[in-house]
């Protein structure tokens, strides 16, 4: 069962906000379901739900090509993050898919480890990745706010990539908070784009068939409201085409440096209205 304070489709619990842990001490161990222990490195910043950190395998390697995502036991997304892991993004998994379907590169990182560790009494989860380079959040506001048509037409290409793999097979989930701050470039290849954050992932199928469309106002508007659909933003069941048209609205800023809505972030209800006009 996830723990609580998290549906299990994913959508966050408005009852009980989610708690960063505290800061971890570089140089700690940490050992995981495979009895392997891996070193902290420094922080890499933090996400809406953990921090992250670069991680050592503790068997001399002394690179640093992992990062460590950690948040307290009683939070929901890095539990959801995992499954989607376990289920859909190990290692062999994203490699057969690649195999099968002629592909060099594929913007999903795989699963390295997981495991639960106690800091002063406090019980802690942790997910081992690899590591990448900047976000395009970044590289966004660096470049003016505005990407070239090439950059950007290049970069929807792979996430359309990353998607198709996600969407597909008997484990199929929709990521449903595609954004340039949860799009990653790759550390030794940095002309291949990462989707990362899978802590709202939600799989769209129920035994092969697809959940009912049908409006629920309690989950109305989840996600990053510039980028979120506009099933989204009447509470909808998250789908496949909710992630094209996010993904679309980020193609649209990165053209245009903004999104008509972008003033009135802070009212849903006319976000959405702007949105269907």
């Amino acid at each position: 069962m996830p723990p609580k304070g998290k549906a299990k489709n994913g959508v966050k619990s408005k009852a009980k906000p989610y708690q960063l842990c505290d800061s971890i001490t570089e140089g700690s161990r940490v050992k995981d379901i495979f009895k392997k222990e891996w070193v902290i490195g420094k922080p890499v910043g933090t996400g809406g739900f953990g921090r992250l950190y670069q991680a050592a395998d503790f068997s001399g390697n002394t690179g640093s090509d992992y990062v460590i995502k950690i948040e307290p036991n009683d939070n929901g997304p890095l539990f959801s993050e995992l499954k989607f892991y376990q289920r859909k993004a190990k290692e062999s998994m994203v490699k057969e898919y690649m195999y099968k379907h002629k592909l060099k590169k594929l913007g999903v990182p795989w699963y390295i480890s997981s495991g639960q560790h106690d800091i002063d009494k406090t019980k802690l989860r942790f997910m081992v990745i690899p590591r990448y380079s900047t976000d395009l959040q970044k590289l966004f506001m660096q470049c003016g706010k505005k990407f070239p048509l090439k950059t950007v037409l290049t970069i929807a290409l792979q996430v359309l990539d990353s998607l198709e793999y996600i969407h597909s097979g008997t484990e199929a989930y929709v990521h449903t908070d595609i954004k340039a701050a949860n799009l990653l470039l790759g550390l030794h290849d940095p002309n291949q784009v990462y989707l990362v954050d899978f802590g709202l992932a939600a799989k769209y199928e129920n035994e092969g068939t697809h959940k009912e469309y049908k409006a629920d106002p309690r989950k109305a508007h989840n996600g990053t409201i510039e980028f979120t659909s506009r099933d989204a933003h009447r509470g909808c069941e998250p789908s496949r085409r909710g992630d094209l048209e996010i993904l679309g609205y980020c193609c649209i800023q990165w053209l245009c440096s903004e999104l008509p809505w972008e003033t009135c972030l802070n009212q849903p209800e006319k976000v959405k209205s702007l949105k269907e006009q």
